[in-house]
């Protein structure tokens, strides 16, 4: 039997679509070797690490997740974007009547993107970030509270690379403990204050905190997916006590943060 005959153009086609998939993977391979050879910003590492020596946390960037388009997670009308932005808000009072400043990437429904919400907390000096969202479950019993941080933060990033993020380098710097440490003190005042199920710290290079170049976490406030859970998210009450919690845990951070900063400028040596 012969075999069947090209249709007229099949080769032509074939052809083309080889040749770009080879310019494809040519230009990937120059953007990863171009990102590579980019040097760090030295004024971006300088001022994460002055603010980590001398302990200083003078101001909270809150960040609403979601917002605008982008409404995040539904269930029966209410909108994880709604659900942050008032969180936030409540956050933002609890924290100033401590006596901290504080800082919002959004104060609306409005959309932000990632990379602007990395770039408005980047600009900024002697913070911390915390991102609040709120979770879906793959099952209705899906349960809890957890906060997450990034192992290791790149901070300021060219442009292209805010949407290549396949091609961000892997940092040189040791584990990102300060943050680490951040996550620990939120997760465990919002297990404390709420009572919820205790889903512990995690490591994930989310974007709006893996470009952050101070403290960073993310925290997941609960599933819309779970009933009694989302019983509990419709209630002010409930909202108020998370934003309660996020703030004892910063407010612990701060703390720590600070008697560290005294200690090392104790041991540095005398003129």
């Amino acid at each position: 039997m012969r075999p069947p005959m090209p249709l007229p153009g099949s080769k032509r086609r074939v052809g083309i679509q080889r040749a770009l998939a080879w310019v494809g993977l040519a230009l990937m391979a120059l953007c990863f070797v171009w990102v590579q050879m980019l040097p760090m910003s030295h004024s971006v590492l300088g001022d994460r690490n002055t603010a980590r020596k001398d302990g200083r946390v003078t101001l909270v960037v809150i960040d609403p997740g979601h917002g605008g388009q982008d409404s995040g997670a539904i269930r029966d009308g209410v909108l994880e974007k709604d659900l942050t932005l008032d969180v936030a808000r409540r956050l933002d009072q609890s924290l100033r009547a401590k006596g901290l400043r504080t800082m919002r990437t959004r104060v609306a429904d409005e959309y932000v993107s990632l990379a602007n919400r990395a770039k408005a907390a980047n600009e900024q000096h002697d913070c911390v970030f915390v991102s609040i969202h709120f979770d879906e479950g793959n099952r209705t019993a899906a349960t809890g509270v957890n906060t997450y941080y990034a192992t290791r933060q790149h901070g300021k990033w060219p442009l292209l690379a805010s949407w290549l993020t396949f091609v961000q380098p892997v940092s040189n710097e040791p584990e990102n403990f300060e943050s680490q440490s951040l996550a620990g003190f939120v997760q465990q005042a919002l297990v404390a204050r709420t009572k919820a199920v205790d889903r512990g710290t995690r490591s994930e290079q989310f974007y709006v905190i893996a470009n952050v170049n101070h403290p960073a976490v993310l925290v997941e406030g609960g599933f819309l997916t779970n009933d009694d859970e989302m019983r509990k998210l419709r209630t002010e009450d409930y909202r108020q006590q998370l934003a309660a919690a996020i703030s004892d845990g910063v407010l612990r951070y701060r703390e720590l943060a600070r008697e560290r900063g005294s200690r090392m400028g104790n041991d540095e040596p005398r003129a």
